[in-house]
């Protein structure tokens, strides 16, 4: 396997001395390029945003390395699944409050349209973060409750804690990003009425059809044990006020077709023909990094994204589907770089594997980010060096090697006898090493300069050039035919005006040769 991997890199090395390899590659892509003139304006039936945590466009490149490197490539000719969407555009991510944004404030933006304050969700810039009293009159609704106010099916996957920035923007409306439960909340918040994001979930919008991610924790009352760590106490339920959420919706939900699970083996037990709503909660708090995952127990962001569609997709109103590689965010922050990249590498992955099961005519598909890192990679690295490996020289003031990885600030900063350390006495290619950084911080930071949006399906090509970030939802629910403006979608006759997804045999070939 390992002779033929190096094979194939040889043949493909010696292929790109001769221009006529690049040269007909780049045709090729012209004329792939040349059938997106004839833009694709199909209602779109259904919509599903992929936000990578944290997923910077220099972590997209290390990512598609990374990839390749995995299957025996060089990697920089890769293609992530996400490289092949025909639309790419450039979001702002700053906050109404903050040049360099937060999960919190950016969710609400490409959630709910419009911009807020960094800590905050679902409200708009009139609400302060953490002062309850701001919350009441500054609502703002997002494109999940466009979606199922319109009779669409609706799911949020995560592997984070399902009450964490990303999702919470989709249902919550809350003043502080922290208040998982009401156990994290001050007295006089719970006091004046403000509702903690656990509960906002399954009060907010009624009947959310597919919940999957962690943060079993907070749906629990306080001091009672987990069910798969029940002796560890950091694990134990956070609710002050003695509800057992998931109780609740099991008892609510009793006479629809629901399933409550909290490991794989009953999340991959599930037939999707059976089942209209599914709650799964994996973990009391975030999910393992993929890296790190137990495959008997733990479900991957793919096999949590095929059964969400599977069940989604036999609303025959089509669906809303919020998926979030979350932790790409949280491998940045620990400085562990390899952490974060392999989740990028699942999130693709999973991709991939919704768009095996949805159709380009009918399904519009964003991945985004909501923010970027202090994250880099460079030092004039030869082609195909590994993602994780040194820079080919020494650095010409310390005399010392360092990785082409580095962080701009963060927890790798470390100094030995007053001088830098030598990372080539480290495991500098270990799951946690942690990348030098050139500012020492206890957590690594968050990225300021716009991230990359792309695009496939219906409407697609409105996602272009430079914009805001929350201008994607808007562009999203018009593509559907939800939310605010839907004059559109009707001709004079009450007819719908955009073209119905019915694909001809041409087309289909077309997209195959685009896709592969």
């Amino acid at each position: 396997m390992y002779r033929s991997r190096e094979v194939h890199k040889m043949d493909s090395r010696y292929q790109e001395k001769d221009p006529l390899f690049w040269n007909t590659w780049a045709q090729h892509t012209l004329k792939n390029a040349l059938t997106l003139q004839k833009l694709n304006q199909n209602t779109a039936k259904n919509l599903i945003l992929f936000l990578g945590d944290g997923m910077g466009i220099p972590t997209v490149t290390a990512a598609r390395i990374l990839k390749g490197q995995l299957s025996g490539q060089s990697g920089e000719e890769t293609q992530l699944e996400m490289d092949k969407f025909p639309f790419v555009a450039l979001s702002k991510t700053y906050n109404t409050n903050a040049q360099v944004a937060d999960s919190a404030g950016t969710a609400t933006a490409y959630l709910c349209g419009v911009k807020a304050n960094e800590g905050t969700v679902g409200v708009s810039a009139a609400a302060v973060r953490s002062q309850c009293n701001t919350t009441q009159g500054n609502e703002v609704t997002s494109i999940l409750r466009w979606a199922k106010e319109a009779g669409k099916s609706v799911g949020i996957v995560t592997t984070t804690r399902v009450n964490h920035a990303t999702p919470s923007a989709a249902y919550a409306h809350c003043v502080d990003r922290d208040w998982f439960s009401d156990g994290e909340m001050p007295a006089e918040a719970v006091q004046a009425g403000c509702k903690d994001i656990a509960r906002q979930l399954f009060e907010n919008i009624p009947n959310i059809d597919v919940i999957m991610g962690g943060g079993r924790k907070y749906m629990f009352p306080k001091n009672q044990s987990d069910v798969e760590y029940p002796g560890d106490k950091k694990h134990f339920g956070t609710r002050k006020d003695g509800r057992n959420l998931v109780e609740e919706w099991t008892n609510r939900m009793k006479n629809k077709k629901a399933q409550y699970v909290w490991n794989k083996r009953e999340l991959l037990s599930v037939n999707p023909n059976n089942v209209d709503y599914i709650l799964g909660l994996f973990e009391p708090g975030d999910l393992p990094y993929n890296l790190e995952r137990n495959t008997e127990t733990d479900p991957s962001l793919t096999e949590m994204v095929e059964l969400a569609i599977k069940i989604l997709r036999k609303n025959p109103r089509g669906f809303y589907l919020l998926v979030e590689g979350g932790r790409i965010d949280h491998g940045h922050h620990e400085g562990k770089a390899k952490q974060a990249l392999h989740e990028a590498v699942e999130m693709d992955r999973a991709i991939g594997r919704a768009g095996l099961i949805t159709s380009i005519y009918d399904t519009m598909t964003v991945v985004t980010a909501d923010h970027s890192h202090m994250f880099n990679f460079g030092g004039y690295t030869p082609r195909g060096n590994t993602i994780f490996g040194l820079a080919p020289m020494l650095s010409d003031v310390d005399q010392k090697p360092f990785t082409a990885i580095l962080y701009g600030n963060g927890p790798g900063f470390k100094v030995i006898n007053g001088l830098r350390e030598n990372v080539s006495t480290l495991d500098y290619q270990g799951n946690n090493y942690q990348a030098q950084s050139a500012v020492p911080l206890r957590m690594e930071t968050h990225g300021g300069e716009d991230v990359a949006v792309f695009a496939k399906g219906p409407m697609a090509h409105l996602l272009h050039g430079v914009h805001e970030q929350n201008y994607i939802p808007h562009v999203m629910a018009y593509a559907a035919c939800i939310g605010q403006n839907r004059d559109h979608c009707m001709s004079s006759g009450g007819a719908s005006s955009l073209s119905p997804a019915l694909p001809s045999l041409a087309a289909l070939l077309t997209l195959t040769r685009l896709l592969c």
